[in-house]
């Protein structure tokens, strides 16, 4: 690694610790900026995993205050995360390369545009994450977020957008508060996964340790001032990068 390459990974690291505290999707970022260091796809996911992690971390830290739901649902929903993101971690040390370099423009696609139809997706409706959560609701927040944390532990590309769609669909509308319980169940997800990828070495500790000073520093004040920026300029940068990796994958995988 170059101090060129250490540089563009450390600004890519701090914008993606800081779309991840605003709005997800930060992994649009840094991911494909790995890939473009020359780090192979599946190590690349790995390290970013690394990065993504010490930024969540850092923005749960910023967004705790916000945080407002009933132990009785908070710890199920850590639960099924951690199981969730283990699961999808074996998936993807379990895939061959190439099977991994042809999938990845699709979760990138379908990444993208769950980000970019979530708010028509969702409607407006009184939370179900609240301290009146019945059982039911209980267990469908579980099963959905299940399905989400396989793909986090697999891919974790649009993680943090799928889990505020998520949130949204269940009713909450506090952007804080979804954020606060995003960057957690983000975190948990993506803890026992990255203890996986340490011990299976497929990190790339010199590209991680640099990324992981970046992402911590923009986690950690994108949370603070990232919410006095307009959702609409944050949403339509994370489209059009999202977009703009999503083609050049598909370019570079199938033309």
């Amino acid at each position: 690694m170059t101090l060129g390459q250490a540089i563009f990974l450390f600004i890519a690291a701090a914008f993606t610790g800081a779309l991840n505290a605003i709005a997800g999707g930060g992994s649009f970022i840094s991911f494909p900026a790995l890939i473009f260091t020359g780090v192979p796809p599946i190590p690349a996911n790995a390290t970013n995993n690394v990065a993504a992690w010490t930024g969540l971390v850092a923005s749960t830290r910023a967004y705790w205050s916000h945080l407002d739901v009933p132990r009785r649902l908070l710890i199920p929903l850590v639960g099924v995360g951690v199981v969730g993101g283990t699961i999808g971690a074996l998936l993807l040390l379990k895939t061959p390369p190439s099977t991994f370099d042809h999938l990845l423009p699709w979760l990138l696609f379908g990444a993208t545009l769950l980000f970019a139809f979530s708010q028509q997706l969702v409607g407006k409706r009184k939370s179900s994450v609240g301290h009146n959560a019945s059982s039911g609701e209980m267990a469908a927040a579980c099963a959905f977020l299940f399905v989400a944390a396989v793909y986090g532990g697999y891919f974790g590309g649009g993680l943090g957008i799928i889990l505020l769609a998520l949130l949204a669909a269940l009713g909450m509308t506090d952007i804080h508060a979804m954020n606060a319980l995003k960057t957690l169940l983000s975190s948990c997800i993506n803890g026992l996964a990255l203890v996986m990828f340490m011990v299976a070495r497929v990190i790339y500790w010199p590209q991680a340790v640099v990324m992981i000073f970046g992402s911590a520093i923009g986690g950690y004040f994108g949370a603070h001032y990232g919410r006095r920026l307009p959702q609409t300029w944050v949403r339509l940068f994370v489209i059009a990068v999202g977009t703009g990796m999503t083609i050049y994958f598909f370019v570079k995988i199938y033309a």
